[in-house]
């Protein structure tokens, strides 16, 4: 049996996350005395690791207070996710069925690669009931930020599938330019952060705008491969 790999993004690919994350940057330059950035300039960083993001965001200022802003984000992020649960991170429709259905296919491994750090990704799967789909689960604190193609060069390592067998789903440039620097396919989804001809500029193979369409363009990508 030939294994294959759809390694999904987390915000803005299967979860609606964009009122918290905006709650949750307002919180962080609240925490060092700065006025919030707007909300399209939120997320339009949206995939690339909290640091990272924060630098872009803040350019002028120092790494202390970057890092304090950091620290605020993550608290705001603990704090909003204990007191609303499952509301905090809502899933797309369509998204549980049809990680369900890939996960049923017993040739098809399933894995996530996300700008969240770990303790935000186990609340994902947690209050999602999650957890059993996926095989690989790569995570910003544990890696370099997207673009780079760490994430992706792990995921293949613990799941042993080549490159060709492999693809990355995601919602941002960030995703699409991980996966074309891991030599693997990207689809980008049309539903999140970033629009459908930015993501087709960053590499994408082709973009969905419907969970039902993903399952077809997986399929179509695999079709005729060894």
């Amino acid at each position: 049996m030939q294994l294959s790999l759809v390694v999904f993004d987390i915000d803005g690919t299967l979860v609606d996350s964009a009122a918290l994350i905006v709650e949750n940057f307002a919180a962080a330059f609240a925490a060092v005395g700065l006025a919030p950035p707007s909300r399209d300039a939120v997320l339009a960083q949206v995939g690339l690791s909290l640091p990272v993001a924060m630098e872009v965001l803040m350019p002028e200022a120092g790494a202390e207070t970057r890092s304090a802003a950091v620290v605020g984000y993550r608290d705001s992020a603990l704090r909003l996710r204990a007191a609303r649960g499952a509301a905090s991170v809502p899933l797309f429709d369509g998204a549980k069925a049809t990680l369900e259905a890939l996960a049923a296919r017993p040739e098809r491994l399933i894995g996530a690669a996300t700008g969240m750090a770990s303790p935000g990704l186990d609340h994902v799967l947690g209050v999602h009931d999650l957890h059993g789909l996926f095989v690989t689960r790569q995570t910003a604190d544990l890696h370099p930020s997207k673009p780079h193609p760490a994430m992706l060069e792990a995921a293949l390592r613990e799941t042993g599938v080549a490159e060709e067998r492999a693809v990355m789903v995601g919602d941002t440039t960030f995703d699409m330019q991980m996966a074309a620097n891991a030599s693997i396919a990207g689809i980008g989804v049309s539903w999140g952060h970033h629009g459908a001809e930015a993501l087709r500029a960053a590499g994408a193979r082709v973009v969905v705008d419907s969970f039902a369409a993903l399952a077809t363009a997986i399929d179509e990508i695999w079709e005729g491969t060894p």
